[in-house]
């Protein structure tokens, strides 16, 4: 049978004569998967690898191959893939992480003439470092070793600049036409994926019966097909496809339909190396599953979004790939503008710190290798936080011993630190962690999952809550592949083997009513009211919803304060604080054992460091506010008259609060700082020099003729002073202070205003005279001259009967 791949193989195979390297652009159904390997065994010396991204298409392009040689798997073609492997002698087809363990145990990759990766635009994380490793074994041991990097949709150009201008070979593949329809509108805000997407495979098979065919139907997972293919009633055969299932049933999907009409439910596993004979509807619910980093459990998680336009243009293909097909998308054409364009990177939105352990086991910062897109240096940052954390990486970032034991195990570094530290007793622990859980509206303690994996019968008996029979059947098998991987067991109870994996997320009861936990990372959280955990004193959380003030604890489990204390004895630390404590208003000496951010005891310091006492103080003052006594309030004010003294407002002088220190020897309570007298810190604060510019220029008190200090108020825009009017006799020039004129409030002999002026000249000869008139018969016994200025000062009354 010729296939369209096959009118491109001559020239892929001249290319890698000549080059050694080569993008391979294909659209699905060209046979690029099968046919490219076998075409180039003549040519290469040595294995051919090739890398699928899923472990379905893995085998069954091992198969397809095989049949093709009319030999059994294990002859010419193999395949390897997690927890299974059938060698072949010439071309082995693996996932993409089996790759870099091998090029990590053997960076010659010793006996293989070729890597081929396929499916190269869906863009895994796994493909993206596998690719960086091979290309740079190439330049610096392997310049013989051959690479085809080959894609459906991805824009060639760049990835054959990446291989140094590696050539590109194109296919154009042969399709049918396929007919598109939308929905008439959207769905509606809160509209349910199952029921929509059963109600439209129905009206797709309804409309289509004519046409005949296998109708393909795209479904984000497991759970989405199970609930769609019970909501169906049709008399069809209803065939699951999705990763997780048992091989021989997914092998039943991907044989020719019997004589009732096949309805396949799929995730996007069949978007592209699959081949599911005789499809010529495609029903497209617009989902995918993807992984992205998930801060609530530390590790990637899978979510559900919508689809990239590219996505859904594959999808569509499956529907011409053997006739003219129709497909149904599951939005409205209005809708599409709005999808992505393609689904980013997975290296930009996952978890790294699987990546990082693996470039410092490589030996390198990852700046230095083939990446199309270049890791994110954040994450990458705190990816190697936590391996250092975990004891993976040393102070300089290198690798550690312990570290290359965890970069050999299939699980995340937190997940392999448990397994290693543990032993085999954590096999079932790691194993349910790097899984869904398999328990439906069961508490959060992780212990009832534990008992439903070891005895799911006796588990159902005694609880009511729905068991996943199908991923604990996962998760049993994991646990079987991990527990013949791991050392002898150390005995540890679950929390203590938790808290080995996520030592940030220690949790310790804070006081209350409500389940209040502080974890040992920093953060809080809180368990769910009423939960079997809500009274323990330390959990570990090792499930959260990621809500960055208070996060909601999914799952946890109770660990002993004595196993703390046994696993992080070396990360107890004595801790001397003193600091302001805001509840109670004063500062707080206290010397604690400290786990993190866990305060494991707490007891009162005797003879705390002076200099830390008026630190907390500071921070009570930062707290509460500054206290103005009306002395270092004047004080201030004539600082702000001289910019070069710097800024007195609160925050100014808070900001750096350091002059305050001496000061503050004695301050314990909030009373004591609303007491503080600020005075003579100000002074000091500007220095000796400094207060000398300060009477100059903003004096404290006016000197009157009687040689008199009157305090100069400058709490207002201008300088004020208050004093009486007898006191003022024979001032001809009206007083200045810092080139500006004195507001003066003169006052009767009783201390009452009579008249404010800043023009002491003019009020003599102006409005003095009716001040004289009205005072001279309510105070005749005070002096009161026609002619201020020629009278000499005076406080005093005159004597009786004068």
């Amino acid at each position: 049978m010729i296939l369209p791949i096959d009118a491109a193989l001559p020239d892929l195979v001249a290319a890698l004569e000549q080059q050694g390297r080569a993008v391979l652009m294909a659209p699905p159904g060209a046979g690029k998967t099968t046919r490219v390997p076998l075409a180039l065994l003549p040519t290469v010396k040595g294995r051919i690898l090739m890398l699928e991204p899923r472990r379905l298409a893995a085998r069954a392009a091992a198969e397809r191959m095989a049949e093709t040689l009319g030999e059994a798997l294990g002859q010419t073609v193999g395949y390897r893939i997690r927890g299974e492997s059938v060698p072949g002698r010439r071309i082995e087809v693996v996932t993409e992480g089996i790759l870099t363990r091998m090029i990590q145990f053997d960076p010659e990759l010793s006996g293989v003439g070729c890597v081929i990766f396929d499916e190269f635009h869906e863009r895994s994380l796994n493909a993206d470092l596998g690719l960086a490793l091979t290309y740079e074994a190439r330049q610096a041991l392997r310049p013989d070793l051959a690479i085809v990097v080959m894609s459906a949709t991805l824009d060639a150009e760049p990835v054959a600049a990446l291989l140094d201008d590696a050539p590109v070979i194109r296919s154009d593949g042969r399709a049918y036409p396929v007919e598109t329809r939308w929905l008439d509108r959207p769905l509606p805000v809160g509209a349910r994926l199952v029921p929509e997407a059963a109600r439209l495979i129905s009206e797709a098979e309804a409309a289509t019966r004519d046409l005949g065919g296998t109708i393909l139907a795209f479904l984000p997972g497991e759970g989405e097909i199970r609930r769609v293919a019970a909501a169906l009633n049709l008399d069809a055969e209803i065939v699951p496809l999705f990763g997780a299932m048992d091989f021989k049933a997914q092998r039943a999907a991907l044989a020719p339909a019997g004589t009732r009409r096949r309805i396949v439910l799929a995730t996007s596993i069949a978007e592209t190396s699959l081949t599911i004979p005789g499809v010529k509807v495609v029903v497209d619910a617009g989902r995918a599953r993807r992984a992205r980093f998930d801060p609530g459990s530390g590790m990637s998680r899978l979510v559900t979004e919508r689809v990239s336009r590219a996505e859904a243009e594959q999808r569509r293909g499956r529907a011409g790939r053997v006739a003219p097909g129709i497909c149904y998308r599951m939005w409205a054409r209005a809708e599409e503008g709005a999808l992505p364009a393609f689904a980013p990177p997975e290296i930009t939105v996952a978890d790294l710190a699987g990546l990082a352990l693996e470039l410092a086991n490589w030996g390198s910062d990852g700046a230095d290798l083939a990446f199309l897109t270049p890791p994110p240096e954040g994450a990458l940052t705190e990816a190697r936080v936590l391996l250092r954390d975990l004891g993976a990486l040393d102070a300089g970032g290198h690798i550690t011993q312990h570290g290359r034991a965890l970069v050999a195990l299939p699980l995340h570094p937190r997940l392999a630190h448990m397994l290693v530290v543990a032993g085999r007793d954590a096999a079932d622990l790691a194993a349910l962690m790097g899984e869904r859980d398999p328990l439906t509206g069961a508490p959060t303690d992780l212990t009832l999952r534990l008992r439903a994996i070891r005895d799911t019968r006796d588990y159902e008996a005694r609880h009511p809550w729905l068991v996943n029979a199908g991923t604990l059947h996962r998760i049993r098998d994991e646990a079987k592949r991990l527990r013949r991987m791991a050392p002898e067991g150390q005995g540890l109870a679950p929390g203590a083997m938790a808290a080995l994996a996520y030592p940030d997320r220690i949790g310790l009861r804070r006081k209350g009513d409500q389940p209040r936990y502080v974890l040992s990372g920093g953060k809080g959280a809180i368990l769910p009211e009423g939960d079997t955990l809500a009274a323990a004193r330390f959990i570990v959380a090792t499930d959260l919803d990621g809500d960055t003030r208070e996060a909601r604890i999914r799952m946890a489990a109770p660990v002993d304060e004595g196993d703390i204390r046994s696993l992080f004895a070396e990360r107890i630390e004595m801790v001397e604080v003193v600091e302001w404590s805001r509840r109670d208003n004063r500062i707080l000496a206290r010397r604690q054992e400290r786990l993190g951010a866990l305060v494991l005891a707490d007891r009162a310091l005797d003879n705390p460091d002076p200099q830390a006492m008026a630190r907390a103080a500071i921070e009570g003052l930062r707290a509460i506010g500054l206290s103005w006594s009306p002395g270092a309030a004047r004080l201030r004010a004539r600082i702000a008259l001289v910019p070069e003294l710097g800024p007195v407002d609160d925050d100014s002088l808070l900001e750096d609060a350091d002059w305050l220190l001496p000061w503050l020897g004695k301050v314990r309570t909030a009373s004591d700082l609303k007491g503080l007298d600020l005075t003579e810190a100000l002074k000091a604060r500007i220095g000796w020099d400094g207060q000398q510019k300060l009477n100059q220029a903003a004096p404290a008190h006016f000197v009157t003729p009687l040689g008199r200090k009157v305090p100069i108020d400058y709490d207002h825009e201008t300088p004020s002073i208050e004093l009486k009017l007898q006191e003022l006799f024979g001032v001809a020039r009206h007083p200045v202070v810092g080139g500006r004129a004195l507001r003066i409030s003169m006052l009767s002999p009783g201390a009452k205003p009579i008249a404010v002026t800043s023009d002491l000249p003019g009020f003599w000869t102006g409005s003095y005279a009716d001040v004289r008139k009205d005072m001279r018969g309510r105070y005749p016994r005070h002096p009161w001259p026609e002619n201020p200025l020629e009278a000499d000062p005076t406080t005093r009354a005159k004597p009786r009967g004068t």
